[in-house]
């Protein structure tokens, strides 16, 4: 297995990255800026300088068997934002893999994609975006698992993982960390496949094994 993760430079993505590192997976990232990238990656990733709108992403991928994509748009006055990233760009990035050949596609989406009238779609309809790019993914052909997670919490805690079927949460928050957990585990348990999954972290929740979350999806 080798992995190609985009957007690794990124809260969530920095953590899929030592995920994958932990595990002794080699690691491809597409970064922006090289020097900025080495130091915040561990030192034995190698890095390909990029993005998803304007790379040539099949040459960037190479010989990956498996892609994470973690990308997102940043809060910004550009109303084309999260259309370019969160969208083209992940259609491009699907394009590119499917070209490859990757055994699967693991994209960090978002809880409440299928809300029009949410909160956050007020930053430039991203909601929709990652919902029409879930869309995209699902039509590819790939081997997928769509990762929505709830509101996303920078500092770890001992709260455990609740994983449910598509547009069957709609509130709570989770670790970056868990989050990243979910991502990479999901390319090692075949019950993951081809599956949206929504997960929170919750103090009350019995902790499971991955196996058993994702075999509860439906």
């Amino acid at each position: 297995m080798k992995a190609f993760v985009a957007g690794a430079t990124g809260e969530t993505g920095r953590r899929i990255v030592q995920q994958l590192v932990a595990r002794d997976i080699p690691v491809r990232a597409l970064v922006r800026d090289a020097d900025s990238a080495r130091a915040i990656l561990p030192s034995q990733v190698e890095l390909v300088r990029g993005d998803v709108l304007k790379s040539d992403l099949k040459a960037a991928i190479a010989d990956a068997t498996v892609v994470f994509c973690a990308t997102g748009a940043r809060p910004s006055f550009d109303p084309t934002g999260p259309y370019k990233v969160d969208y083209e760009g992940t259609k491009h990035l699907v394009d590119a893999a499917k070209a490859n050949g990757v055994q699967q596609f693991v994209f960090v989406s978002s809880l409440c994609t299928s809300r029009f009238f949410h909160p956050l779609n007020l930053f430039w309809l991203i909601l929709v975006w990652k919902k029409q790019a879930e869309e995209y993914i699902q039509r590819s052909g790939l081997t997928y698992t769509i990762v929505r997670p709830g509101g996303l919490k920078n500092e770890d805690n001992d709260n455990a993982i609740v994983m449910s079927s598509a547009d069957t949460l709609s509130e709570g928050s989770i670790p970056r960390t868990k989050v990243a957990q979910v991502c990479v585990e999901s390319v090692f348990e075949p019950k993951s496949q081809n599956k949206i999954v929504e997960i929170v972290a919750t103090p009350d929740a019995p902790q499971q094994p991955f196996e058993t979350l994702f075999a509860g999806v439906a």
